[in-house]
């Protein structure tokens, strides 16, 4: 589905690396349904690096981890974003 015609498309952040595999493939998912979206390098950028660690308990960098709104998927599955992305943008 193209989330391009969507009415309201939340905030979304990518946390990642430009090494991770997963996290290009989330990279391409994005650009070719033309989500906008921030990429946050958390190799290169250790104010994105403390950003993700606030964001679990573990204090942990999980990436990649994607931010879509106030939801958050850590490295997700296909399906988990398309359902994600379906509830969120068409709320």
């Amino acid at each position: 589905m193209d989330y391009l015609y969507m009415k309201h498309i939340p905030k979304i952040k990518l946390y990642g690396t430009k090494t991770c595999h997963k996290t290009n493939y989330y990279k391409t998912f994005l650009d070719e349904k033309k989500l906008p979206y921030q990429f946050l390098d958390v190799l290169e950028n250790e104010n994105h690096a403390d950003e993700l660690r606030n964001l679990y308990t573990n204090k942990k960098l999980n990436f990649p981890t994607i931010i879509i709104g106030n939801k958050k998927l850590r490295n997700p599955r296909e399906a988990e974003l398309h359902k994600w992305f379906e509830k969120l943008i068409h709320s």
